[in-house]
């Protein structure tokens, strides 16, 4: 089955004016993407007879289908609509926006296998959950590779679905090109990423460079020019959503780094120990250890990036993080690029609506708790 025969009309979301409910609109993006996702997968089965193989895809098509924010898409629908998109019958952008989500569940099952990470939205990662059967021999051996496996998978399938939106002219074709140029930059910011940990670099420039190219063009700049690509947009507009995009993707990651040391588990679904313990050079670190004297700094090296690192001894980190202004700083940083980001949107001339679901995502990105 392709993306043509599954039913993804999104007439009924579209035709909404310059005060319609937003709100009411991105749900429904939200949960036509979740539809298509479904019959996507759902239409993917095992080539061979094997329990064990039909196991794999329901763990991936579960962690697909599940769970997410679906930011993404959404930022893919709003910059097609935000770029003159309004055709009640034209699908593209819900499509792609269905693609990035998909490309972006194999990245996610990739990270967690690299961060050695137990949770991810609250259940078991993939690598975790397959390794979880105890009739295996080599069970962890077995979950790692087999996760890298689905995560490849999924971003095949992801390449598949963008065939069938992006395809056969000047706008399928010009956003399939920012679709491959957001490939390189992710995957050479998670690149820069490990080797930033090998090189237990704490530079903050290093660490911003780290987040512009892992995080802020693949979540918001690259998502909103695609969508943006499909409606046509000149080229002036695409630089405008690169002026907002790459300040918001900036506030997000940092909103992340922050979750992932003071958030609680039980919003965020993730352990609040991982990033300490795996030693991440995020931005909030990087702080941390440029201010850090004596006693504070011999703790920091002693225990950020320890296996064994304990919740009496992150709180002794997190005490570190806030007395030096660390996480004061980081919060600054998150409401200058949130400040950028809107700057940019107000001098930025597309539909109002568009601009209105946007200052409404700034919000809700940068002002998160999970």
């Amino acid at each position: 089955m392709t993306a043509d025969t599954v039913d993804t009309s999104i007439k009924g979301i579209t035709g909404v004016g310059d005060t319609g409910d937003v709100a009411a609109v991105t749900s429904a993006v939200r949960g036509r993407v979740d539809e298509l996702l479904a019959a996507f997968l759902d239409a993917r089965r095992p080539p061979v007879g094997d329990p064990d193989v039909a196991e794999g895809y329901r763990l991936l098509r579960e962690f697909v289908v599940d769970g997410g924010k679906r930011i993404r898409p959404l930022l893919c629908y709003w910059g097609w609509r935000g770029a003159g998109g309004e055709e009640p019958h034209d699908d593209r952008a819900v499509v792609t926006g269905a693609a990035l989500e998909l490309y972006h569940a194999g990245l996610l099952i990739h990270d967690d296998v690299m961060d050695g990470s137990e949770l991810r939205r609250g259940r078991p990662t993939i690598h975790r959950g397959l390794a979880g059967t105890p009739r295996w021999t080599g069970a962890e051996a077995f979950g790692r590779s087999a996760a890298i496996l689905l995560g490849v998978l999924a971003q095949a399938w992801a390449d598949e679905l963008l065939a069938d939106a992006a395809a056969g002219d000047v706008r399928g074709r010009a956003a399939r090109e920012l679709f491959n140029r957001m490939r390189t930059e992710v995957v050479t910011g998670q690149y820069l990423d490990i080797l930033a940990h090998a090189r237990a670099d704490a530079d903050v420039e290093r660490a911003l460079t780290v987040i512009r190219y892992k995080t802020a063009r693949y979540t918001v700049e690259r998502p909103l020019q695609i969508g943006a690509a499909l409606a046509g947009a000149p080229p002036a507009l695409l630089e405008t959503y690169s002026r907002f995009g790459l300040p918001l993707g900036e506030a997000f990651q940092l909103r992340d780094d922050v979750l992932g040391v003071f958030g609680d588990p039980a919003v965020t679904g993730k352990p609040v120990l991982d990033d300490l313990r795996e030693g991440k050079r995020t931005v909030l670190m990087a702080y941390a250890y440029a201010r850090a004297r004596g006693p504070e700094r011999d703790l920091l090296r002693t225990w950020h990036g320890a296996p064994d690192l304990d919740e009496r001894r992150a709180a002794e980190l997190r005490r570190i993080i806030v007395d030096t202004g660390a996480l004061g700083e980081v919060e600054g940083l998150i409401a200058l690029r949130a400040g950028q980001a809107l700057d940019a949107l107000r001098d930025c001339a597309i539909a109002p609506e568009a601009a209105q679901a946007l200052t409404m995502l700034t919000e809700r990105l940068t002002r998160r708790v999970r």
